[in-house]
């Protein structure tokens, strides 16, 4: 059982809904939940994405439990049916010149201020964010135990997905359609063989010694 919101409690079986339902008796209304996607990648931007529900999405779950088929209905339906919802793109050159933890938070604080509706409660995940203006609870991986953060997830993987592709088309030698600029045996090839490019995050151990070897041909 976890507690939060000065005493409320959510039991570890109350579902992905749990949390939403727990502060909602408490009046603490609406619930945004955040999250991000392209933490961990060494290419293109980073996405953060606040999500704000009213109602349950049929097939939600943290979005790296989906398909890809599964992911884009489950986003075509968070658009269809959320109360609210806001996207934040960080490109790869403002992660380095931030600093990747820096732009994170930062996305994330601004997702939750391009929302129209004022949530009363935050939920995200992993960790704190804090200057948000209203309580917020950082819950333990949070896209696979809260609706609203799982939401968030699903908005902000599709929406980078998304991207990803279209750099694909412009810069095809290094097939972002298919890694989607993570850290793969097959990109760290293409990264070798063709060096980085504007879309590559100089910040990342790997994309430096790729660039490094080509200079020292």
């Amino acid at each position: 059982m976890t507690s939060f919101a000065s005493g409320t409690t959510v039991r570890r079986d109350a579902g992905l809904y749990g949390y939403e339902r727990a502060l909602e008796r408490r009046g603490l209304v609406p619930v945004a939940g955040v999250d991000e996607a392209g933490r961990g990648a060494c290419a293109g931007p980073l996405v953060a994405a606040a999500v704000v529900l009213d109602r349950p999405i049929a097939g939600l779950a943290d979005s790296k439990l989906l398909t890809e088929k599964r992911r884009e209905a489950c986003y075509e339906l968070i658009c269809k049916r959320a109360v609210d919802m806001a996207v934040v793109v960080v490109e790869a050159p403002d992660c380095d010149r931030i600093g990747l933890h820096r732009a994170n938070i930062a996305a994330l604080r601004r997702a939750l201020a391009r929302l129209e509706v004022r949530p009363g409660y935050v939920l995200t995940d992993g960790f704190p964010v804090d200057g948000l203006g209203v309580p917020g609870l950082a819950v333990w991986k949070g896209d696979q135990v809260s609706a609203s953060i799982a939401a968030a997830s699903v908005v902000a993987k599709v929406t980078r997905d998304r991207i990803m592709t279209e750099l694909h088309d412009r810069y095809p030698i290094y097939d972002f359609a298919t890694h989607k600029g993570y850290v793969t045996e097959r990109h760290d090839e293409l990264l070798r063989d063709h060096g980085p490019c504007a879309e590559h995050r100089l910040s990342f151990v790997n994309v430096r010694a790729a660039m490094e070897g080509r200079h020292e041909h």
